[in-house]
C-alpha cells in the first residue's frame, strides 16, 4: 500500500508539472513510454532497478536514451525517481498518471463483459450510451465470456451493472422456486 501511495503522490508531481507546462497528454504519452520499455525489456528492467548498478551510469544510459524524443521535464522527472530509488515505481506512476488524466479529462473506462464478440458499430453504440450514463466519456474494454449467455456486464471502479442472460435467468429461477406454488388441489381449498 505504501509503494501505491508514493507512486500516487509522484505522479501528482508530474501531473502539476504537466498542467504548468499545458501538456498534459504529452507527459503522460512520455512516461508510458517509459514504464513500457521497463515493461517489455527485462534487460532494461533489470539494468534500471538493480541496486547494484551505480545510478550516474542509470542516469547517463536515461538521458541517452531519451532526451531525443521525450520532454526535457520528464526525462528529468525519471532522473529525479533513480536519485530517490523510486525507479522501481515508474510503471506505477504511469498508471497513477493516466487515473489523473482520465478524471480530467470526464473519461471512465469500462470493461464490458459480452457473450459474443460484438462489430465495430455495436461497440460505438456501447460506449456513446453508457457516456450518456455515466455523465462522462466512457472509454469500454471489451471481453467475452460466453457464460452470460447473453446480453452484458459492466465494471466501472467498483459498481457492477449486470445485464446478462444468465442474471435474469437465475433471478426467474429464484422467483419461481420461491413462489407458493400449492402440490395437490386438496391442499389448495384447505388453506
Amino acid at each position: 500500500m505504501r509503494d501505491e501511495t508514493v507512486a500516487r503522490n509522484y505522479a501528482e508531481t508530474l501531473f502539476e508539472l504537466a498542467l504548468r507546462n499545458e501538456a498534459l497528454q504529452d507527459y503522460g504519452d512520455a512516461v508510458e513510454t517509459v514504464a513500457k520499455l521497463i515493461e517489455e525489456d527485462p534487460k532494461f528492467r533489470l539494468f534500471i532497478e538493480t541496486p547494484r548498478i551505480d545510478d550516474a551510469d542509470k542516469k547517463n544510459v536515461v538521458k541517452k536514451a531519451f532526451e531525443a524524443s521525450l520532454p526535457k521535464h520528464v526525462v528529468n522527472f525519471v532522473l529525479v525517481t533513480i536519485d530517490k530509488r523510486r525507479q522501481r515505481l515508474l510503471r506505477s506512476i504511469s498508471h497513477q498518471y493516466q487515473v489523473l488524466l482520465d478524471a480530467h479529462m470526464g473519461r471512465e473506462h469500462v470493461q464490458v463483459t459480452v457473450a459474443r464478440p460484438v462489430d465495430e458499430a455495436t461497440r460505438e453504440l456501447i460506449a456513446r450510451k453508457l457516456s450518456v450514463a455515466l455523465g462522462k466519456r466512457a472509454i469500454p474494454h471489451f471481453r467475452v465470456d460466453v457464460g452470460i449467455l447473453g446480453g452484458l456486464v459492466v465494471r466501472t471502479g467498483d459498481t457492477i451493472y449486470d445485464g446478462s442472460v444468465r442474471r435474469r435467468m437465475e433471478g426467474l429461477r429464484r422467483q419461481m422456486l420461491a413462489a407458493d406454488l400449492p402440490t395437490d388441489s386438496g391442499e389448495a381449498a384447505i388453506a
